[in-house]
């Protein structure tokens, strides 16, 4: 039996280790180097109207959206859950043209837990007008978080609160644009 001579790459010196592993990260930076990434993700748009219908449908309350946001508003989400204090919450959020986020929370009988979760328990700092409305602002810092809600309660005893990272010049501009969704049968 013959065998075949052995290969000076098989004797495990330092110098044919280091070609080995300059070769391996050479492959994993061409790997790197060609696989696409995504820089932002986007996502399927949203449409609020038809939500706010069927829950307004679904609650028979006469919840609110806004209607005739200027150009750059996107929304991004909308939902009808149980929120803090067992209580059913219609919320619609949205992307201003700055990128601030901000979000519409309505309920029914809001309790002062839910105000104070919705509101990221920021303090209270004054009053505001928008919409012909008062509407008293929360702030909470150094997480920043505005707030404006609704001091009056709808006819269907709802209660109205605009929070996110938004301006609060952002947040009147958004709480003029709302617009009660009537329950139809």
């Amino acid at each position: 039996m013959s065998t075949s001579p052995r290969s000076s790459y098989a004797s495990g010196s330092v110098s044919n280790m280091a070609r080995s592993l300059l070769v391996v990260a050479a492959l994993v930076a061409l790997l790197i180097a060609i696989v696409p990434r995504v820089s932002t993700i986007s996502q399927p748009p949203v449409d609020v109207g038809a939500a706010a219908v069927g829950v307004a449908r679904e609650s028979g309350w006469g919840i609110s959206q806004p209607v005739g946001l200027p150009e750059g508003w996107k929304a991004t989400s909308v939902r009808y859950v149980r929120s803090t204090d067992g209580l059913q919450t219609w919320h619609a959020g949205y992307t201003a043209p700055s990128g601030n986020y901000v979000a519409l929370e309505q309920t029914k009988g809001a309790t002062s837990g839910w105000i104070e979760a919705q509101t990221n328990r920021a303090k209270r700092t004054g009053e505001v007008q928008a919409a012909e409305r008062t509407w008293t602002t929360f702030e909470r810092t150094p997480k920043v978080q505005r707030s404006l809600l609704d001091t009056r309660k709808t006819a269907d005893g709802l209660t109205t609160l605009i929070t996110g990272t938004g301006t609060f010049d952002e947040l009147k501009a958004f709480a003029e644009k709302l617009q009660v969704v009537k329950p139809t049968s």
